[in-house]
């Protein structure tokens, strides 16, 4: 019986090697950059208007007891200071990108969805520096209502380079949140990943007898004092100037900063519109004209320093 003649799919021109024209699929996988994710949305006062520029927050101070003398009225005696913060929100924030058909056509594996979650990464990543932007800049502000307490820093020229020294200006930090009667709930500390890791080698920190807790092993660190540690790399650094289209103070000098500590009160969001990734129609009057698809995440939010009180910078200098 004669073999059959087997027409190469995968051989140029009938020569050569076998396999020479078929995709090169590395696992069935494509390998995209490191999607980073935000680490702000739950560690702080977030608000969601349906129209409007803008928000008041209101902020008010404490009352004071006396005793009461019998026979006296009482005739409320506390005057309660009142202030507010305004968030404006910015102008809309923008990733896009466009995919012409024909390069699409071309590949072997499909780059839309990868797209789009890297789309909505560099929201995510602008979300979180202006947020730690803002955090910084309320450790430096003045009360909103007379009376009550600023921002507060604290200086550790070792804080990036000894873990024991930043473990203990979080501990400070701790302190000057209790002196301003701040909730101990909700207390946060990020920091950058090189601080993170020396935090998460100082055996003090971790060790059981001492109440630590994290993971030596897993390079994992949870808390110091009632604050939870969180790394990230969208910790503010160097100078920050301001840019068309935003609404609120973000800018600043960051150079020395080690360690943004607050709680919850200390920063609030504004929004308007939530993120949403849009694309344009394949079979569009878009895709005829420019013979292509474009994709697009946005959104329109502001941020804003609430209680300065709550807020403190671990500083170099």
């Amino acid at each position: 019986m004669s073999n059959m003649t087997v027409s190469p799919l995968g051989q140029a021109n009938l020569a050569g090697a076998s396999d020479a024209l078929f995709l090169k699929v590395f696992g069935g996988e494509v390998l995209t950059a490191f999607n980073e994710t935000e680490v702000m949305s739950d560690k702080h006062i977030v608000r969601t208007i349906e129209h409007g520029k803008s928000a008041q927050f209101p902020a008010t101070w404490k009352a004071n007891a006396a005793y009461h003398t019998p026979g006296n009225q009482i005739l409320g005696a506390n005057q309660i200071r009142h202030g507010e913060r305004t968030i404006s929100i910015d102008d809309l924030l923008v990733a896009d990108t466009f995919i012409a058909s024909i390069d699409e056509a071309k590949n072997h594996y499909d780059v839309r969805s990868i797209y789009s979650a890297q789309l909505g990464a560099a929201l995510a990543r602008a979300y979180d520096t202006k947020l730690l932007q803002v955090a910084i800049l309320a450790a430096r502000a003045s009360a909103v209502v007379t009376g009550a307490f600023g921002g507060s820093a604290i200086t550790d020229a070792d804080a990036r380079t000894n873990g024991e020294s930043l473990a203990g200006s979080i501990f400070d930090a701790a302190q000057v949140l209790d002196e301003k009667d701040v909730p101990e709930n909700d207390r946060y500390a990020i920091v950058k990943p090189a601080q993170y890791y020396l935090l998460a080698q100082t055996t003090k920190v971790l060790n059981k007898d001492w109440n630590g807790a994290g993971s030596y092993s897993d390079g994992k660190i949870t808390r110091i004092s009632d604050i939870v540690i969180v790394k990230s790399n969208n910790l503010p650094q160097g100078v920050v100037a301001g840019a068309s289209g935003e609404n609120n103070t973000y800018s600043g000098t960051f150079t020395n900063v080690a360690a943004a500590v607050f709680q919850k009160s200390a920063v609030g969001t504004v929004k308007l519109m939530d993120l949403a990734v849009q694309k344009t129609a394949d079979d569009g009057d878009f895709a005829t004209m420019y013979q292509g698809t474009l994709m697009v995440a946005k959104y329109a939010m502001g941020h804003g320093l609430l209680r300065p009180e709550c807020a403190v910078e671990v500083k170099i200098a």
